[in-house]
């Protein structure tokens, strides 16, 4: 093998718009940075809305889990499903509030 020779999926393999990997990251503020958000542009409400929802569906079956693994014996399979249940009432939460 040729030392010499490009190897696949050096460098200049890259398309021209993907810039040189090995650059430091612009700093915020500059104009090579993207432009921040606009404060609340989040999601629309009946998004965040239908994702809370499919949030909590996930939750009674995480909870639905850790019952009947606690009424068959299987601690360790009910506290992980309790706490995926948690969780994820946690996270339909936080969709709710934050957007």
């Amino acid at each position: 093998m040729d030392d010499d020779a490009p190897r696949e999926g050096a460098p200049s393999d890259l398309p021209p718009e993907a810039g040189d990997p090995a650059a430091p990251a612009p700093e915020p503020g500059t104009a090579e940075a993207p432009p921040a958000g606009e404060p609340g542009s989040g999601r629309p409400f009946v998004e965040r809305f239908g994702m809370a929802a499919i949030a909590l569906l996930m939750a009674g079956l995480f909870g639905i889990v850790a019952i009947t693994a606690f009424s068959g014996g299987e601690l360790f399979l009910a506290a992980m499903g309790a706490v995926g249940c948690l969780v994820t009432i946690w996270v339909g939460a936080v969709t709710l509030v934050r957007g």
